[in-house]
């Protein structure tokens, strides 16, 4: 079968580009790969994309609004995830010596996912998402990438709206996390936090997004989301944002049907991209 990334230059029997069938093969490619789209909601990832959206990435000067994902994206989750398995007492004799470069023997990075998770772990890994979340000062420990504060008020002073769009199974004390990490910007910051869905078949992001759009009257057109999980990106396109892809430490390539999505390694690249035009 033919890579995704072929699939659009494909034709029918009757000598045209048949946009229908071409979504239909990448369903078909992900299904067969990853064993993803599972559900019929999934499909509408798949079905969310276009000619336009497969070969012509977003122009950066229409973009006035911008929801950022927080770990992995403003805040280094890898560095809680490192500091818990060698802190935690459930965990630290097993993990003892546990080098940095490691963590992805440790936490198996899914092609789906994209990134480390605690969820991955083969046998432990339920326990060590429940330990996590329930144990505020590892759930706390995910400092600010450099410059984030900075970047983020330059953006404001150029008139960009800010959103958080972050995912936690604790709501609550998400949301009192990032009021605190980010206090000197929650002036003009809005804090957005949704509940987790069902691993790997997530779709709170889409609906909130949704949600964000018309309580906040933005153009989804105008908008990006970044993120660095690879389900999320298609979780933007569904919504009908523009996504954008943040590549923090250990992150996986994204699969070929992605590969027209802005990639970058902080939120300097992202501010410069934005503003190259203006």
């Amino acid at each position: 079968m033919s890579e995704p990334s072929e699939l659009h230059k494909k034709k029918i029997p009757s000598g045209y580009y048949n946009k229908a069938q071409v979504i239909q093969d990448i369903n078909n490619h992900l299904q067969d790969q990853f064993n993803w789209p599972n559900k019929g909601i999934e499909f509408n990832y798949v079905l969310s994309f276009s000619n336009n959206q497969m070969q012509n990435p977003v122009d950066p000067s229409s973009i006035k609004n911008i929801f950022w994902d927080v770990d992995g994206v403003l805040a280094d989750l890898n560095h809680a995830y490192y500091h818990f398995l060698t802190g935690h007492p459930n965990y630290r004799d097993q993990f003892k010596g546990l080098k940095w470069e490691q963590l992805p023997e440790v936490l198996p990075i899914l092609p789906e996912y994209g990134a480390l998770e605690l969820k991955t772990h083969p046998e432990l890994g339920t326990e060590m998402d429940r330990d996590f979340c329930a144990d505020q000062a590892f759930f706390r420990d995910r400092p600010l990438y450099p410059k984030v504060i900075e970047v983020l008020k330059e953006l404001n002073q150029l008139g960009y709206r800010q959103f958080t769009m972050s995912a936690t199974f604790d709501v609550e004390a998400k949301t009192a996390y990032l009021r605190d990490i980010l206090s000197p910007v929650t002036d003009f910051l809005t804090i957005e936090c949704v509940q987790h869905g069902e691993f790997m078949h997530d779709t709170a992001k889409i609906d909130r997004l949704r949600d964000c759009y018309q309580k906040y009257n933005l153009n989804p057109k105008e908008t990006i989301m970044v993120d660095d999980r690879i389900y999320n990106q298609y979780a933007a396109i569904e919504s009908g944002a523009h996504p954008v892809r943040m590549r923090c430490e250990f992150t996986t390539d994204s699969p070929t049907e992605l590969s027209w999505i802005p990639e970058f390694s902080n939120i300097e690249e992202v501010k410069d991209w934005l503003v190259q035009k203006k």
